[in-house]
């Protein structure tokens, strides 16, 4: 690798879209400009500016899997269900030890002398404040994840656990009630906290380090010039950069379709709409014609305005929850989950002789894949947002903020269920199914025409500024990393997330989403491995810092 120290003031970008870095930095001394490689042309009136191999075999392959989904919607179901057994079945143990991985690099970077380490150079000072930057950690993560599972995961794992079930967490804690609520709450916090915030991290910092302090293009590839030097720039690259789409798809398109069964589950609960699969197709479709309009717009503000309102949103209805449901509840038990899934972190993250293999394989597993499959979107965002942190205030803030924010919204909406049900013996909540747990949740509580509502409100708008946002990653690896490619570029894949949501929901429900998440999450959990290699030797070839 041909590093030299470079000094250049931060007017002079090293590559496009990317600033150089301000003070100390080795920069990697490459010839490779980036869309050197792109096919640039004006078919039909539209602008294009490609990666002919990236784009073409990834555009190629996606849409042969949308049309055999639904030409062959009947047979495909099994399918799905064989794939997802299989993988979770026999690589859980796989999923569960690459996160401990994750998680470790991640705090041993925190402790150690590469910590102090500045990205975008000695001298890089904040693009944002923290305030600002820690709102945009946790938009970025989990939004309709958090809407979905906020009431149904606790729930779901009390119930096991206090049952004593096969699917019960660490093999649960039959007839003692509170015994089942530490389990079910320290399950939940152990799938929302420091592991998925660790697999974000190390994407986020990965490319951030290569990007800001090597000035290479802002994309996956770039990470594996350590070990594959000028080679990256071909198939080698090729190859990683086309994984990242394939898991950037189908991670998004899991959120997408969970996100309009519970919208569709809310509009029929709400509004008497038809409970079917036209329903969330027209949905999809809907939101889809949505961010269509803001990516043709150029709304790049209208979507971050989206975003901050939906923040206010979802702060508002947590603390409703907070202020009207078990007040005195939730408040305690904040402290004692946090402290219940200290205690069984260990054995939760055990990834081998688990006497709970439904468990660890249908839950955790699935969970593990499909973080990774989030990680290229998740971690492009955070890395662009992030220049001028260093090392351990950049991973302390990414691992903690959120995980902090997703206990506190686990604690209130899943501990309120299971107050509702375990203490005013309302079964209902129980009972309904998983995309309408969280609006019976609410009719118990004041208001809950108005908070369901704005439940729905929050499911669409985080579905809209994902499909946005998504469809721009995606692009940018497609136009072999810029970050201005043409806007045709970014509707054709907003259509296609839209269009795999669809396919997978009516080619196998969420049974099919999952699998897709897992699929696409097992190569791409390879690679992120041996990126872990490879951010250690970027880190080291930086100038010590002082």
């Amino acid at each position: 690798m041909d590093n030299h120290d470079d000094k250049r003031p931060p007017e002079e970008p090293v590559s496009e879209g990317i600033p150089a870095p301000e003070g100390a930095a080795n920069l990697i001394d490459t010839d490779y400009v980036i869309g050197q490689d792109n096919i640039t042309t004006n078919t039909l009136g539209l602008n294009l500016d490609l990666h002919g191999k990236v784009f073409s075999i990834s555009a190629v392959i996606v849409l042969l899997f949308v049309v055999l989904t639904l030409a062959l919607q009947d047979t495909i179901a099994p399918i799905y269900d064989t794939i997802f057994s299989f993988l979770t079945g026999n690589l859980a143990w796989f999923f569960i030890l690459a996160a401990n991985i994750f998680v470790i690099l991640c705090v041993g970077l925190i402790f150690s002398p590469l910590g102090k380490i500045r990205i975008g150079g000695a001298e890089a000072k904040p693009d944002f404040t923290y305030m600002g930057w820690f709102s945009m950690l946790f938009a970025a993560g989990m939004g309709i994840g958090l809407m979905f599972f906020g009431v149904n995961e606790p729930l779901t794992h009390f119930g096991t656990s206090f049952d004593g079930g096969s699917w019960a967490p660490l093999a649960g804690a039959e007839g003692n009630a509170a015994g089942a609520e530490a389990l079910a709450m320290a399950a939940t916090i152990f799938h929302w906290g420091l592991h998925p915030w660790a697999i974000y991290a190390v994407v986020a910092l990965s490319l951030a380090l290569f990007s800001f302090n090597k000035g290479l293009p802002l994309s996956m590839r770039s990470v594996f010039y350590p070990l594959l030097g000028e080679r990256v720039w071909g198939w080698p690259g090729h190859v990683i950069d086309i994984l990242a789409v394939f898991a950037t798809l189908f991670g998004l398109a899991t959120s997408l379709g969970l996100g309009a069964t519970q919208a569709a589950a809310g509009l029929t609960y709400l509004f008497g709409a038809p409970e079917s699969d036209i329903t969330m197709i027209l949905l999809i479709i809907g939101i889809t014609m949505i961010a269509i309009g803001s990516i043709v717009a150029g709304v790049d503000k209208g979507v971050q305005l989206l975003s901050k309102i939906n923040i206010i949103l979802a702060a508002m209805l947590l603390f409703f929850v907070i202020a009207v449901g078990p007040t005195l509840m939730i408040a305690t038990g904040f402290f004692e989950n946090l402290w219940n899934y200290a205690v069984h972190l260990p054995a939760l993250s055990n990834p081998f002789g688990r006497e709970d293999a439904n468990f660890s394989q249908g839950w955790t597993a699935f969970y593990w894949a499909w973080w990774i499959s989030w990680s290229p979107y998740v971690g492009m965002f955070i890395a662009r947002v992030s220049r001028g942190r260093t090392v351990r205030e950049f991973l302390v803030s990414v691992m903690l903020v959120p995980s902090t924010v997703s206990v506190l919204w686990m604690t209130t909406f899943g501990g309120t269920a299971i107050d509702q049900y375990v203490s005013q013996g309302i079964e209902a909540v129980r009972d309904a199914g998983v995309d309408l747990q969280l609006f019976i949740m609410l009719e118990q509580l004041p208001l809950s025409q108005i908070t369901s509502f704005v439940a729905i409100v929050l499911v669409i708008v985080f579905f809209v500024t994902s499909s946005d946002s998504g469809s721009l990653v995606i692009d940018s690896i497609t136009a072999g990393g810029k970050v201005d490619a043409p806007t045709p570029q970014r509707v054709f894949w907003a259509i296609i997330e839209g269009a795999i949501a669809i396919a997978l929901l009516l080619g196998g429900g969420l049974t099919a989403l999952q699998t897709m998440a897992v699929s696409t999450g097992f190569p791409f959990t390879i690679i992120l491995l041996v990126a872990c290699y490879a951010i250690i030797k970027g880190l080291m070839s930086e100038p010590k810092a002082v």
